[in-house]
């Protein structure tokens, strides 16, 4: 089984694009794990905070492919590595753990071209925070050395790109 990860700054499309691919084409998604956690406990984060939720978020990564079903990929809303961007963007640094966590075999770079869309545990809503984020996600990745693919444009567009990005790691 293939793993994608969905990557990017908030408020890109990520979570739908994850939840649309399972109706219209059977892809198994793992949910974002840090989202579940800021509603639980609220969004005045930590380092401490960071570490748990990349945590949590790998023990449900883990689970998810051990549960295999047969699917040819299994998608990631979010990994270590958007954790990784978060602990700049909030701290400024970025913990080694939070680099060594197995990666996945490809990702997709969703820029912040939609508008933005505020749900209460949002942070960087502002063009340049926006940027500023995206770019932090974007480093992340290079520092990684993944493989990964730029998704941009209307959301057709964008499940579009992602679709064909995803197909191509499939073979």
């Amino acid at each position: 089984m293939k793993t994608v990860c969905l990557h990017g700054a908030e408020s890109t499309g990520k979570s739908v694009l994850c939840e649309r691919l399972l109706v219209t084409r059977g892809w198994p998604f793992v949910p974002e794990y840090g989202r579940t956690y800021c509603e639980e406990n609220g969004i005045d984060l930590t380092m401490t905070d960071l570490l748990v939720i990349a945590e949590g978020q790998a023990r449900h990564n883990r689970r998810a492919l051990s549960d295999d079903d047969g699917a040819p990929v299994l998608l990631f809303d979010t990994d270590q590595l958007m954790t990784a961007a978060w602990a700049q963007m909030l701290f400024g640094e970025v913990p080694e753990a939070l680099l060594a966590y197995p990666k996945a075999d490809l990702y997709l770079l969703f820029e912040p071209d939609v508008p933005w869309q505020e749900d209460g545990t949002r942070f960087f809503g502002t063009d340049d925070t926006r940027t500023r984020f995206a770019a932090l996600a974007e480093d992340m990745l290079v520092r990684s050395g993944v493989t990964f693919v730029r998704i941009a444009g209307t959301w057709a567009e964008r499940e579009a790109k992602a679709v064909a990005a995803i197909e191509g790691v499939l073979g």
